[in-house]
């Protein structure tokens, strides 16, 4: 599939949502709501469950799987609420000394006049600050759409692990269409320019992992066989995190975003490890 393509996939009907990967991985999800300040934000949940019997903190950006779910969980566009939900769970995290498991399928933050007048640019900067220095591992699973600061405000974590026809961008294609081209049908085009799949990512050292995922989402057998690997995998990645000194750890995720688009000579930086 070229990068449209695997952008379209995303989108379609029957692929796996947050809630499906939290019910499916995490054992006894407790969900916590609201943010001390204004009020709770569907599209955006939060809480407590155990991973191979340790506890995590889980945060999903959830889409909903037909009509009236789409337009419940705002079509899993992310208000200053939800946001500010998720900092006050992941600092509790770091309280408890509970690692963070984020998952993230977003095509953006709520762009709607009231998330602007709740704050909603505030309220991504300020995740985006807090989790740089954040002192518990974090881990971010994009597992479908990851579109702008929308979904950047889940990830920055230690690892990033992505699915192969999930996507990571500052833009989405026909946004970036619309303001360069000023023609939202050379979407297709954006999308080869703006380098979003997972393939490109790796490459450039954005993301750490490449998911192999199922070829049909709506085959049980198929998903369930498809979670358990994934949680294994995931409980795993955990413990080696949870084994790091916390100096280290820290050092390492702020080493991790201050080396993207650095320029180096050919040779002069490693080339990430592919999975």
């Amino acid at each position: 599939m070229n990068a449209y393509e695997k952008v379209k996939c995303t989108r379609e009907a029957g692929r796996a949502t947050a809630k499906d990967y939290i019910d499916a991985m995490f054992d006894g999800f407790v969900e916590f709501h609201g943010d001390r300040r204004f009020g709770d934000d569907p599209a955006l949940i939060g809480g407590v469950a155990t991973l191979d019997g340790k506890p995590v903190t889980v945060l999903g950006i959830e889409k909903g799987r037909d009509v009236s779910e789409h337009v419940a969980r705002n079509f899993g566009c992310v208000s200053p609420e939800g946001y500010r939900k998720a900092l006050r769970l992941m600092k509790q995290a770091e309280k408890f000394s509970r690692p963070v498991v984020c998952i993230v399928d977003t095509q953006g933050a709520n762009c709607g006049i009231g998330a602007e007048e709740r704050g909603e640019g505030a309220a991504i900067a300020e995740n985006l600050y807090e989790m740089m220095d954040l002192h518990t591992p974090v881990l971010t699973l994009m597992v479908g759409e990851g579109s702008s600061g929308g979904a950047l405000a889940l990830a920055v974590a230690d690892e990033i692990w992505m699915l192969e026809n999930a996507y990571f961008t500052v833009v989405s294609p026909e946004a970036c269409a619309s303001i360069l081209y000023k023609d939202s049908a050379r979407a297709p085009e954006a999308a080869e320019h703006l380098k979003l799949a997972a393939q490109d990512l790796i490459e450039m050292g954005i993301i750490e992992r490449v998911i192999a995922e199922p070829r049909d989402f709506t085959d049980p057998a198929q998903c369930k066989a498809y979670m358990e690997k994934l949680r294994d995998e995931v409980a795993g990645k955990l413990h080696a995190l949870r084994g790091k000194k916390m100096n280290t750890l820290l050092s390492d995720r702020y080493e991790k975003y201050r080396k993207i688009g650095r320029c180096a000579p050919e040779g002069a930086m490693p080339a990430p490890k592919k999975h």
